[in-house]
């Protein structure tokens, strides 16, 4: 049997999170050179970063599936700077239209984070501050980031997903994809294995008849 295959991709801005489209846009197609695999999971394509890719079923179910509450961190730049108010609600969680969120992990950065430049840049205004959070999220709803700043008045300008568990995105470049290291994909198995069946995965010795 074949071995799962698992990459990782920075997801440039503008891209679709899919192979094919009719309209001629940018599409995964462009960057993933490796057949047969498909997204864990999104990134909207005004999102950026880091976007799992496999062959390997079960462990992509597991990744998405909201009940095994698998982190995912984002670096957001919002509009104007949150205080401690704003960032207590989304470690609450606050309510969307499609109800309350989950607990988030929000920290205010003291400086911009050393990412690589958007193409087309965001767009400047003078009067208007920016800022850098930190967010992880340990479920994925549509375009959830984006509506949690924008419900505590802080619409989200950048949207950068930098880590899915203990995968992270240091080392790529936006447009770049690479096979997960023995050490990365070891980790990643290790991270979707059942609470309790902390020996799962690992091949069994056979049995000797009786």
């Amino acid at each position: 049997m074949a071995r799962p295959r698992y990459l990782k991709l920075f997801k440039p801005y503008d891209v679709l999170c899919q192979f094919t489209d009719e309209g001629g846009r940018a599409t995964l197609k462009d960057f993933v050179a490796e057949p047969g695999v498909y997204p864990v999971g999104r990134l909207d394509r005004d999102s950026e970063g880091l976007l799992l890719l496999t062959d390997d079923g079960p462990l992509a179910h597991r990744l998405i599936d909201p009940k095994f509450e698998h982190p995912r961190t984002y670096l957001v730049q919002v509009e104007r700077v949150p205080g401690e108010e704003a960032l207590e609600a989304l470690r609450r969680g606050v309510v969307l239209k499609d109800g309350p969120t989950r607990p988030a992990e929000a920290v205010l950065l003291p400086e911009e984070p050393p990412l690589p430049d958007r193409s087309p840049p965001i767009r400047f205004r003078k009067n208007v501050p920016t800022a850098w959070l930190s967010l992880t999220l340990r479920e994925g709803r549509n375009r959830q980031v984006r509506r949690m700043t924008a419900a505590v008045g802080f619409p989200t300008l950048r949207l950068v997903r930098v880590a899915i568990g203990p995968i992270g995105l240091e080392g790529l470049s936006p447009g770049e994809c690479r096979a997960l290291d023995d050490r990365e994909a070891a980790a990643l198995r290790a991270a979707c294995v059942p609470r309790g069946q902390a020996g799962a995965g690992r091949p069994r010795r056979p049995r000797g008849r009786s």
